[in-house]
């Protein structure tokens, strides 16, 4: 696979709201962009808050955009917040350096998008993200830079 299809972003967030259901956590929303950080797939719970969607996206876009996962970003935040804070600047806010976004790799490694999920603590987010890809045969780097 080389690009994020529609299919499979849908089936990856099927699959994050249902480890979601698993866990008993919050009403999460699942973003799923592709790999030039355009939104595939949205899919809000019912009871989920009225910012989630951007959160979500946001958690998501900060990984494609820095090759990392959205938990390096909130430690890259608490080392650097100068740095981080004028980074978000020039990106009009876009980042959300909280845990739950998640790069997605293919077969041969290549980051094909990126998983951000909102509801619940950002360590469920997070596991939700990684279990849904990993349920689809790719690769889920929570991790640092590519």
């Amino acid at each position: 696979m080389s690009a994020m299809n529609l299919h499979t972003a849908t089936t990856i967030s099927n699959q994050a709201l249902a480890l979601g259901r698993e866990l008993s956590a919050a009403p999460l929303t699942v973003a799923v962009l592709d790999a030039g950080g355009h939104l595939i797939s949205l899919q809000r719970e019912d009871g989920a808050s009225l910012l989630r969607p951007q959160i979500a996206i946001g958690k998501a876009w900060g990984a494609v955009a820095l090759g990392k996962g959205s938990r390096a970003i909130a430690a890259d935040a608490l080392q650097r917040p100068a740095f981080i804070g004028a980074l978000n600047n020039l990106v009009d806010g876009k980042l959300v350096p909280a845990a739950g976004g998640v790069l997605i790799r293919d077969e041969q490694g290549e980051v094909i998008g990126a998983i951000g999920i909102t509801g619940d603590t950002s360590d469920i987010d997070e596991q939700c993200a990684i279990g849904a890809v990993e349920s689809v045969g790719l690769t889920a780097d929570a991790g640092g830079a590519a």
